[in-house]
């Protein structure tokens, strides 16, 4: 049982979560435009590597955040490697997110974009960790699971820099979450 990119999207959303017992798979479901199915499917295979807690009644699973942080940063970007492809509309991601504003100086070259016909930005194509994502983030807006998706498109795609920062912003993410 591989662990699938709509996974890291589940974990992604549980992290912005951590802390708050208001959520539930049907909730996480319709944040991510998601069937449920898909979200349980997901929690048994973030079980499975280690990645969450299992569910053990009224306890929900919980991300575990040091084996999230090191799989994060040593290994997301060989499981789900990126590349930048057509122009095209979209969200923004990676070092053209908010979470990277003031850190990068964006050149005349096209930003990393997940395309939606809805999208903010004109880029070049980033594929999301899953379809389902840019229509999450303009659905149902949640400033800390997109900063943690674009964090993650940065140290999957981007330069040596974009990365280092990516993997700086992510750090301090989840050592919040994990108090």
């Amino acid at each position: 049982m591989s662990i699938k990119g709509q996974d890291i999207v589940v974990l992604a959303k549980l992290i912005s979560r951590q802390g708050s017992d208001n959520w539930s798979q049907n909730s996480i479901a319709v944040e991510l435009c998601l069937s449920p199915s898909q979200v349980n499917n997901a929690f048994k295979r973030l079980v499975n590597a280690g990645l969450i807690t299992p569910y053990q009644p009224p306890n929900k699973p919980q991300p575990i955040i040091q084996a999230c942080e090191e799989f994060f940063i040593h290994g997301l970007k060989y499981v789900f490697p990126a590349k930048l492809g057509v122009s095209s509309r979209g969200v923004p991601t990676s070092y053209a997110a908010p979470s990277f504003k003031g850190e990068i100086l964006q050149g005349n070259e096209p930003v990393p974009v997940w395309p939606h016909g809805n999208g903010t930005e004109r880029g070049a194509a980033l594929k999301p960790l899953y379809p389902c994502v840019p229509e999450s983030i303009i659905k149902h807006p949640d400033p800390i699971f997109y900063n943690i998706l674009s964090l993650l498109d940065a140290i999957r795609s981007g330069r040596a820099r974009e990365k280092n920062i990516g993997k700086q912003k992510l750090s301090e993410i989840l050592q919040i979450k994990k108090m």
